[in-house]
């Protein structure tokens, strides 16, 4: 597996994560509809997708609220960057949580 989000970051509100009492699990890390994506553990190389993830000491909405943001992000610039050409697009990884 590659580096998630949360140990990039070091939120610390991954499972068994020194914030999650304070701030609450991160739903990226328990998404399991998009483990492996881009070699991630549940959606840790594609929380940008995932609702309710943590930006600037912040919960973040809805992706349509946060994508803006997230597209500037220095995580996800790294996962685009790693994974090119086969990065995979945020409307086929919206699609996979509707299923």
């Amino acid at each position: 597996m590659k580096i998630n989000c949360w140990e990039f970051k070091n939120c610390g509100r991954h499972e068994g994560g020194e914030h999650v009492h304070d701030l609450g699990i991160c739903p990226s890390s328990v998404e399991k509809r998009l483990h492996g994506i881009h070699g991630g553990r549940n959606a840790g190389r594609a929380c940008w997708v995932v609702a309710g993830t943590l930006c600037k000491g912040q919960v973040q909405g809805t992706f349509g609220q946060k994508y803006k943001s997230c597209e500037i992000c220095d995580f996800y610039r790294a996962v685009k960057q790693e994974e090119h050409p086969g990065f995979k697009l945020s409307v086929t990884l919206l699609e996979r949580l509707k299923a």
